[in-house]
C-alpha cells in the first residue's frame, strides 16, 4: 500500500484534537518514509513524518501551529481500512506530546 501523492480529510476526531473536516493532509510516500504538510480549520500550519509497515500501517509523529499561535506536537499511530470504493480510511490513535499531554482517536479518508 502507497499513500504518495494522496489527499486526507478527518471525518471524525477527539474533541481534545485540533484537525477538522476543514483540514486536508497532502501525503508523500519515498519508500517506508512518509510525509505530510496540512493545514485548515484550527491548523495554521502542520507537518507530520512518520513509517509505513508493510501492512500499510503508520507511526508518526506530528507538529503544528493552531490559529491561537501555538506549537503543538504530538504521536499518532494509523490503521489503514480499504473500502469498498478503493479508497484508504485511516483509523488513528494519537496523543499530545505539549499541552494536556492527553489521547484521542480520529478517522480520516482518502479524497
Amino acid at each position: 500500500m502507497t499513500y504518495n501523492n494522496k489527499a486526507f480529510r478527518p471525518i471524525k476526531n477527539s474533541e481534545n484534537g485540533e484537525t477538522s473536516e476543514e483540514t486536508i493532509f497532502e501525503y508523500k510516500q519515498n519508500g517506508s518514509i512518509l510525509t505530510s504538510d496540512y493545514s485548515g480549520g484550527q491548523i495554521v500550519r502542520g507537518h507530520l513524518i512518520g513509517l509505513v509497515d508493510e501492512n500499510g500501517n503508520i507511526k508518526m509523529s506530528y507538529h503544528q501551529i493552531n490559529i491561537k499561535g501555538e506549537i503543538m506536537t504530538g504521536i499518532c499511530f494509523s490503521k489503514p481500512e480499504v473500502m469498498p470504493n478503493g479508497k484508504i480510511r485511516l483509523h488513528e490513535t494519537w496523543e499530545w506530546t505539549s499541552g494536556d499531554k492527553s489521547k484521542g482517536m480520529s478517522i480520516l479518508e482518502e479524497l
